[in-house]
């Protein structure tokens, strides 16, 4: 899929920065994702646990390079494991 070199444009980035998200832990959950589950075609949100949450980022993989829409952090691990 190429997730791992899915690229960041501004409005992720703010979003990113909002919700104290680093591009080091956004890029360790794309090479080292734990799931990946389908959002809609061409959309899938990669997941892992840092810490003690869940870090999921949306990616849209229907173009090259594939492109981060958003990421957020959830203490709800189980909620979202359970999906994959």
């Amino acid at each position: 899929m190429g997730m791992e070199t899915a690229i960041i444009p501004q409005h992720a980035a703010q979003q990113m920065a909002r919700r104290s998200i680093s591009d080091a832990e956004l890029r360790d959950v794309l090479e080292r994702t734990e799931a990946v589950l389908p959002v809609r075609e061409g959309r899938v949100v990669a997941q892992a646990i840092q810490g003690h949450c869940l870090l999921r980022v949306f990616v849209d993989v229907d173009r090259e390079p594939a492109e981060v829409m958003t990421a957020y952090r959830t203490s709800k691990i189980e909620k979202y494991r359970r999906q994959a």
